[in-house]
């Protein structure tokens, strides 16, 4: 049964010019993009999307990286979109990240990691319903 996921291209991907790559590697991997917008977030809509990071020490940090440039959001679906979206983006620290995931291969550095997704399929339909209320 197939399952949809969010995902954000980040501003430091966009930038650096591989967020074409990035979805090619995302369709090579058998999700199915939705929907996809480039867009910025203003700060408002970063703050209420890291919301639930508010008392942590690194949320000014998570909200200026993402606020910083243009962005690409997508709905992704597929069996397991979640599960499979997290492990192709790879660990948060790029360092540490599998040979062949996104964050290996286009990462800098902890807070400069090129992608996002959801956490869980709860959090998916959130983050869905967040960007893309009409799907």
């Amino acid at each position: 049964m197939a399952e949809r996921t969010f995902a954000i291209i980040k501003p430091d991907a966009t930038t650096n010019g591989v967020a074409g790559l990035i979805i090619y590697l995302t369709e090579l991997n058998k999700f199915k993009v939705l929907k996809i917008e480039k867009t910025q977030l203003t700060q408002e809509k970063a703050k209420e999307f890291y919301g639930v990071h508010n008392d942590k020490p690194f949320f000014k940090e998570l909200v200026d990286n993402i606020v910083s440039g243009p962005l690409v959001i997508m709905a992704l679906e597929k069996e397991n979109a979640v599960t499979d979206w997290r492990t192709f983006m790879g660990a948060t620290d790029p360092l540490k990240s599998a040979p062949g995931t996104i964050r290996n291969m286009f990462g800098k550095s902890m807070s400069w990691n090129a992608v996002h997704g959801s956490d869980s399929p709860e959090n998916a339909k959130i983050e869905l319903n967040l960007f893309f209320p009409n799907l």
